[in-house]
Parts: structure tokens; C-alpha cells; sequence
């Protein structure tokens, strides 16, 4: 497979992300602007200029309207899709770390880091009153997280529950309409890096530090599946036309320079969903794997790296014919 090299950003990709339709690709990196680009031939269509400092996270709604981004610069800003200009700017007290839209569009959820002085925070926001006062507003909801921080944020299904991720490798799941903790399960032993669901929202997977991928049932939190790697995995994502999901990651970024890319594992791995067979690779990353994200159609995935490219493949006929021999 010969990717697209998108080269966008100057500094290392934070997060990747598709809009529902795959027509469009977002990225955001730890320079101040995310770029969007067409995902069938990998030209940059624009950028969103505000961002003071990294830029974390990002999410796009359901309708490919607004666009989400949090960063370093203790803001998260909403733009307009179609223009790239911005709606709105949030100020918060530390980092933003994980933001994401609700499926309706109408909600927004988003996390704070734990810095400051400050504790980490879950805040969640209606997106229909976005405008200048909406920095002055209040959340329609706070909870407050005492230990550590969340790393990674999940809608659960129909908008009523929210799924995180913590840095002690702890899966939580919150009720929306009391604000109450429901459930929660640990079956990480480090920071859970990534959450994605599956295509119909019954399953989520798991990235984390300690090595693993794991898949989850998005209602009970029930651990389904495990992905082991020798390398700690940031990113994870399930196929939604065959039953892989890819695994991207890495050694540590401040541990690179002393080893070669070939010892450092920088490539994406292909797991079986059901078997946990590791059946390929696609190397090409000069540093550790930030994020990965298959297209909505199943027929070609990306990956964004600390090397501050975003490869773009489109999977070969060979991938489509082949087929466990069980």
C-alpha cells in the first residue's frame, strides 16, 4: 500500500478524525492550527486559526456543521465547518484535554487536565447557545474528578450516558441526567490513551500505556477482548466492515532518539477482532503512532505520527480477498 503523505503540521499529530461521511479528514497537532483535508485524494482544504498553544483533541458532529477543537491555550473554540471561522471560545482553567459531540450534535463533553491547582473536570455544554457569551455561561453540568485526570471521553448510547477513560487505567461510566457515577471496571494497569467505538456503538476499544488494547461492550463495560503488544499503544480502531481492528503506537516519543525506527515498533498492526491474531503491519512512521482511524466505507484507515505526518492508505484487493483459514 503507497500512502498519501499529508505534511500539514510542523509538529508531532495529536488526534485524527473522520466526519461521518469520509469525505473530509481532521487533524490536529501539538503546533496551534488543526487542518482539515479531502480524504480521497489527500489535498488540504483549510485550517483553523485561533489556538494559542498544542492542540489536543478534536471531534466533528454528526452533520459535518461544527468543528471542536481543545488545546493547551486553556480554551476549547467551536468553528463553523464551512467557513473555518470561529463561533465560539470557552475559556477553562487548565488544558483541555478530551472534547467530544454528543450524537445529536446538541451537547458537547468535554475534560480538563489536572493542573494549577485545579482539579480535573468533566463539563458537559449545549452547542445550540454557542456565541461570544458563551465563555461567560455555565455548563449545563459539572463533575468533578478526584483522582488523576481523564484521558479519554466516550458518548454513550442515545446521549444518556458518558464513557472515560482515566490515567490510572480506570473505565468509567457516567448517568447525564443525575450526573451520577454507574459503573466503572478496571481492567487497564496504565493510562488509557484512546477510546473508539464501533460502527453501531455496542463496543468500544481501548489504547493503553500498559502494552494492551482492549475491547469493551459499550452498556455492561464488560471486558470482551485483549490486543497484546510489546510497545505501549496510543490509538486503536474497530474496522466497520470486517472484523480487524488496527493498533497504533510506539516506545515513548523522548525514548526514540536512542534506538533505530526498526527496533522502535512504529508501525500499525492489524489484529483479528474475534481471534486476537496479529495478521499484518504497515511501517512508514519515523516516531511513535498518535492516532489511527479507519474510513466510515472500511476501505482505507489513516494514521498521524510524532514525525507530524498524517499517511493516508488505501487498502490493496488482497486485503478484501483474504481470509482466516479456521
Amino acid at each position: 500500500m503507497k500512502p498519501l503523505m499529508l505534511h500539514g503540521h510542523e509538529r508531532a499529530i495529536m488526534q485524527i478524525k473522520y466526519n461521518r461521511e469520509g469525505d473530509l479528514l481532521f487533524s490536529c497537532s501539538k503546533d496551534n492550527k488543526p487542518n482539515v483535508w479531502y480524504s480521497l485524494n489527500g489535498e488540504r482544504l483549510g485550517s483553523f486559526n485561533g489556538h494559542q498553544g498544542a492542540v489536543w483533541c478534536l471531534d466533528i458532529d454528526w452533520m459535518t456543521k461544527n468543528f471542536m477543537s481543545g488545546g493547551g491555550d486553556n480554551t476549547l473554540r467551536l468553528w463553523d465547518c464551512q467557513t473555518g471561522k470561529e463561533i465560539g471560545c470557552i475559556a477553562t482553567n487548565s488544558s483541555v484535554r478530551t472534547c467530544n459531540f454528543s450524537y445529536s450534535g446538541n451537547m458537547a463533553a468535554y475534560s480538563t487536565d489536572k493542573a494549577m491547582k485545579h482539579n480535573c473536570e468533566i463539563f458537559i455544554i449545549d452547542t445550540r447557545t454557542v456565541d461570544d457569551d458563551i465563555s461567560h455561561a455555565d455548563p449545563i453540568m459539572r463533575i468533578p474528578i478526584k483522582d488523576g485526570r481523564v484521558a479519554s471521553l466516550l458518548w454513550g448510547n442515545l446521549d444518556e450516558t458518558l464513557l472515560t477513560g482515566h490515567e490510572s487505567g480506570e473505565l468509567n461510566q457516567w448517568d447525564l441526567k443525575m450526573g451520577h457515577h454507574l459503573n466503572s471496571t478496571k481492567e487497564h494497569t496504565g493510562l488509557i490513551n484512546d477510546m473508539q467505538m464501533n460502527k453501531d456503538a455496542t463496543m468500544f476499544i481501548t489504547a493503553s500505556k500498559d502494552h494492551t488494547a482492549k475491547l469493551f461492550d459499550s452498556e455492561s463495560l464488560m471486558l470482551l477482548k485483549t490486543f497484546k503488544t510489546e510497545r505501549p499503544v496510543n490509538s486503536a480502531a474497530i474496522s466497520p466492515i470486517h472484523d480487524h481492528v488496527v493498533l497504533g503506537g510506539g516506545q515513548d516519543a523522548m525514548d526514540v532518539t536512542t534506538t533505530s525506527s526498526r527496533v522502535g515498533k512504529f508501525d500499525s498492526r492489524f489484529f483479528h477482532l474475534v481471534f486476537e491474531e496479529e495478521f499484518g503491519r504497515v511501517k512508514g512512521h519515523f516516531g511513535p503512532i498518535n492516532s489511527v482511524a479507519f474510513h466510515p466505507d472500511g476501505k482505507s484507515y489513516s494514521s498521524g505520527g510524532e514525525d507530524g505526518y498524517v499517511r493516508l492508505h488505501n487498502f490493496d484487493a488482497s486485503y478484501f480477498d483474504y481470509a482466516f483459514d479456521y
